[in-house]
């Protein structure tokens, strides 16, 4: 089994290994575009056409028999296009893991997401369909947390608290869950967890390798 995983910089490779864990036997292929970083703050044509060359290259170069959007914000505004164009190959796609957020018994929820996915019509969707009576979710873009986590991590970890002062500084911080909609914040979730001591940090690494696993089956 030939499985291709792609994202915008190191991020997905979070999601990789996740699902190497549920698929130790299968061979990986993985693409970070680190060239394109940051996806969120691309339009949605320019960012189709990058993500649908590293598909097609995927699968007619690399043989790919399932591809892995391991990116929120292409997930959430490509997965859709590409699954019509390319109808014989199996996607699964990233998002915020909002209803694994809403389903514990977190009170109250943040989402962190580009702007691109927190202005996406897909976690408009979760939300509406997720959130429980009783329980609020608010939603936070981060623009330039990604690429600054892209090109600083272990070299320059000074830059990115800076950015996630500049982001987090005036934020509540009495969130009980937060729901890191980007993969490239997993990377970074001691940083994070200052900001939310009380907080649980949530992403959907697990369950996308859970699902992965379940297609070779």
């Amino acid at each position: 089994m030939i499985i291709g995983v792609f994202d915008s910089g190191m991020g997905g490779k979070t999601v990789l290994e996740e699902i190497k864990k549920e698929v130790p036997s299968a061979r990986y292929y993985y693409v970070a575009d680190k060239k394109n970083c940051p996806y969120g703050e691309k339009d949605d044509e320019t960012l189709y056409k990058i993500v649908k060359n590293i598909v097609t290259n995927l699968i007619d170069t690399c043989k790919a028999e399932i591809i892995v959007i391991a990116c929120n914000t292409a997930t959430t505004r490509c997965i859709k296009k590409l699954r019509e164009d390319f109808p014989d190959t199996p996607f699964v796609g990233t998002e915020p893991a909002v209803k694994l957020a809403a389903n514990s018994d977190a009170k109250k929820i943040l989402v962190l997401a580009t702007p691109g996915t927190i202005h996406s019509e897909r976690l408009e969707a979760l939300v509406k369909e997720n959130q429980k009576d009783g329980q609020t979710i608010n939603l936070l873009a981060c623009p330039g947390l990604a690429d600054t986590i892209e090109f600083n991590l272990d070299e320059d970890n000074a830059k990115i608290d800076q950015k996630l002062d500049e982001l987090l500084k005036e934020v509540d911080r009495d969130y009980d869950a937060v729901v890191l909609g980007c993969t490239h914040y997993s990377l970074i979730k001691p940083m994070i967890q200052k900001y939310f001591v009380a907080a649980r940090l949530i992403d959907g690494n697990e369950g996308i390798a859970r699902r992965v696993k379940s297609l070779i089956k």
